[in-house]
């Protein structure tokens, strides 16, 4: 994975406000890469430290690293058996919202 692809996702990572999420799918459509979001995913592993890697999730509002949970509802997200509540109106299209 480049260096330049990586930057992008945690360019666009960082813009997600506190509070929302978004999906490894829509991180990898605003970058210009659709049906990358294995490729976001593995971004995130090793991500630097003020990139808001917990407020990226799978496309059907369910958290991926079940860690991350502590950090969401910190911001006032409500997650039930590691699912979103209220995703649909959580959720942040960097398409839409950038």
């Amino acid at each position: 994975m480049d260096e330049i692809f990586k930057q992008q996702i945690y360019e666009i990572t960082r813009l997600i406000p506190k509070g929302r999420v978004s999906t490894y799918g829509a991180i990898a459509k605003a970058v210009g890469y659709p049906n990358h979001s294995r490729h976001v995913g593995k971004a995130m592993g090793g991500c630097p430290a003020d990139v808001p890697a917990h407020r990226v999730i799978s496309s059907s509002g369910t958290l991926s690293v079940p860690e991350f949970q502590v950090r969401l509802e910190a911001e006032g997200i409500t997650v039930d058996n590691f699912r979103i509540k209220d995703f649909k109106k959580l959720f942040w299209n960097p398409l839409e919202e950038i």
